[in-house]
């Protein structure tokens, strides 16, 4: 099972809020999820990313792929470095 490290919209229409989940790659992006790592919202100003590190750490140890977006955002928050 491949494993990722991805956004799930929750927001409204023209409101993006988004979860930090751990996932399977093969399910929806709005789907089943393994665990919730943390939040991201893109429209406070400025944007507002919380992440449980160690949650990170513990999933990046077992073998989870961040995607490109999250990946940019736990190098902004400092989780991991570039």
């Amino acid at each position: 099972m491949a494993v990722k490290i991805r956004l799930k919209r929750i927001g409204a229409k023209k409101n993006p809020y988004y979860r930090v989940v751990v996932a399977d790659s093969r399910s929806p992006r709005d789907g089943k999820f393994i665990e919730e790592i943390g939040t991201y919202d893109p429209m406070a100003e400025p944007a507002v990313v919380k992440i449980d590190a160690d949650k990170v750490s513990t999933w990046l140890k077992n073998g989870a792929q961040p995607t490109e977006t999250v990946k940019s955002l736990l190098v902004r928050s400092g989780i991991i470095s570039k």
